[in-house]
């Protein structure tokens, strides 16, 4: 048999922050709701169909735990049946008004709304028992799917303050992980693709208002290293940017589980030509002797912009249901894109047979340029390629409705091609180790590479609380956590998860890009008071203070309000 051309390896990452009891719409907890019908569910089901027909589409997929947390949460469970019923309600609705104004195809298409959501309904009640983090769970028991954790609430790394939080965010999310997916994680998505190498460093003086003494950080594939993770996924724009790859080979020792043990440079190199490819995993580091070895695979760019690109990616097919344009009441959608850079009232009635016929052809140019790419990239030192294509998971379903089917007619198609090999990236780092070590700079996929998205005028106010909250965590714990009784602690454990949420990097994406600046500054400034009035509680309950009866329902509503990560340790934020 014929070595294939290279390995597939298709990523879907997937997040939304905490939102269960912080409103409903349009922010808040209809946003969840929203992400498993329109992505969780048909995600699932098309893993689930590939299955069944003998296929498998070695997808990998990353669930953040604050998801995963919300998806477990008994509210989420019983309130989303009560979203699906709500829609096909409003399907129902629409129906009859479409049909009184004799709009016959727009009441056919409200009759497939209600047939949808009622086959959620039952999909979510009865094929799935409720529980879809199971259900994930279960395809990767199978080896059909492989889960990768991320930052416990998706803190953007690189501008952390202390080093103690960045482990913290990393060893919450290994731990929520093995909890709610009953394994170990290898793979760990970098929230934003935000990356920042070991060295001396100061936080911004944006922040700050004034120069901090430089220090010593370790980079952030030290941190995800001794917590027991393989690799992470970088922009290709950081490979780009980067030293030289350096030959280097591995001795195998047992390290947390890890597929290596230790990498080392090569006393007598082998030929290398030093050619930086996005179709190679790299070992990531800056001094690499017994460097606990973590790996990075790169975004292909031309797949990417096949997706993503607004000018000529797949979802912008006038042939697709718009996302845009809503009917009311209910926020079903009856229109198609048409044209792409029209407005809303240029839109056309959908047709769903159009829209298959789309599908189909563009899963087959998909599988054609996956082929193609890969044939003209083989790598430097002679292993299989390995195309790395990431994408948003809310992106299949959410946002281009025919997503799930594009995505099970590819796998179908690729899973059947002998020139192709699907992969997960942990399945492709077992058999093709990688053979060099490159130096990273720091940097995200946001504008210019840098960190403006996340660190810009509009947000340096949550910065200063949240490096305030952070020293503040620290001292309390150093002051009182070895001598506190447990109903102290207990108060020190909500702290730390109001700090993690203030930590979440989607306020400050959320006020830079206009998407719901007003939700996500209340929360910010929300979950900064809850955080000092809560923390200044633990204090004085640890130091022998009664507490009065409004303190108390304070604490009783926080902690049935916000209620994750269970098994959450402030003893993580001493400093060693």
């Amino acid at each position: 048999m014929n070595q294939p051309a290279g390995a597939f390896c298709l990523v879907l990452h997937s997040h939304l922050p905490y939102v269960l009891d912080h409103g409903t719409w349009p922010h808040g907890a209809d946003m969840l709701y929203e992400a498993g019908a329109e992505t969780y569910i048909p995600v699932l089901h098309a893993v689930d169909t590939l299955a069944q027909e003998g296929h498998s589409p070695h997808l990998t997929i990353g669930i953040t735990p604050v998801v995963a947390e919300q998806l477990t949460d008994e509210r989420f469970k019983h309130r989303f049946a009560d979203y699906l019923h709500m829609r096909i309600h409003y399907a129902n609705d629409n129906a009859q008004e479409f049909e009184w104004h004799r709009r016959d195809h727009l009441s056919w298409l409200a009759g497939r709304w209600r047939g949808h959501f009622e086959w959620l309904l039952r999909t979510f009640e009865e094929t799935y028992q409720g529980d879809l983090v199971g259900a994930f769970a279960r395809l990767q028991e199978q080896g059909h799917i492989e889960i990768l954790t991320s930052a416990a609430t998706h803190a953007y790394l690189p501008l952390l303050l202390e080093e103690v939080s960045v482990e913290a965010q990393v060893k919450q999310g290994v731990q929520t992980h093995e909890r709610l997916f009953g394994r170990r994680p290898r793979g760990f998505w970098l929230p934003e693709c935000g990356y920042r190498p070991g060295g001396d460093w100061r936080p911004p003086q944006a922040i700050t208002g004034e120069p901090w003494e430089e220090r010593y950080r370790a980079g952030l594939e030290d941190i995800l290293g001794r917590n027991g993770i393989d690799y992470f996924i970088v922009d290709s724009q950081m490979l780009g940017a980067s030293a030289e790859p350096l030959p280097v080979y591995v001795s195998w020792q047992d390290t947390l589980g890890k597929l290596w043990g230790k990498i080392a440079r090569l006393r007598e190199p082998l030929p290398y030509n030093g050619d930086k490819t996005p179709y190679a995993p790299y070992f990531v580091g800056g001094q690499f002797e017994d460097h606990p070895p973590v790996a990075a695979f790169v975004r292909d760019p031309r797949t990417g912009l096949q997706v993503w690109s607004r000018d000529w990616g797949y979802p912008g097919d006038g042939s697709y249901l718009d996302f845009h344009k809503k009917h009311f009441p209910g926020g079903h959608r009856y229109w198609r894109v048409t044209d792409s850079l029209g407005d809303l009232g240029t839109k056309q009635e959908y047709e769903p047979d159009m829209a298959a016929d789309r599908v189909q052809q563009n899963a087959s140019h998909f599988a054609s340029l996956v082929k193609s790419v890969l044939a003209e990239n083989p790598r430097p030192d002679g292993q299989l390629p390995v195309l790395c294509a990431p994408f948003d998971a809310e992106l299949f379903g959410h946002w281009w409705f025919e997503g799930p089917d594009w995505l099970q007619m590819t796998g179908r198609s690729l899973d059947a091609d002998p020139e192709v090999a699907l992969m997960t990236c942990g399945e492709y780092l077992a058999k093709h180790s990688p053979t060099s070590v490159v130096s990273l700079p720091e940097g995200s996929w946001g504008q210019g590479g840098q960190h403006w998205v996340w660190l810009n005028d509009w947000t340096i106010w949550i910065w200063q609380r949240e490096y305030q909250a952070e020293l503040a965590m620290q001292s309390l714990v150093r002051d009182h956590w070895h001598s506190a009784h447990e109903d102290a602690k207990d108060l020190m454990r909500q702290a730390a998860r109001e700090l993690f949420l203030l930590q979440a990097s989607d306020w400050q994406f959320l006020i830079t890009t206009w998407t719901a600046r007003d939700y996500a500054e209340a929360r910010a400034n929300g979950h900064e008071s809850d955080f000092k009035r809560i923390a200044d509680l633990a204090r004085r309950q640890a130091s022998g203070q009664s507490l009065s009866a409004e303190d108390r329902a304070y604490i009783q509503e926080l902690k049935e309000r916000d209620k994750l990560f269970p098994d959450i340790d402030p003893a993580w934020f001493l400093i060693v």
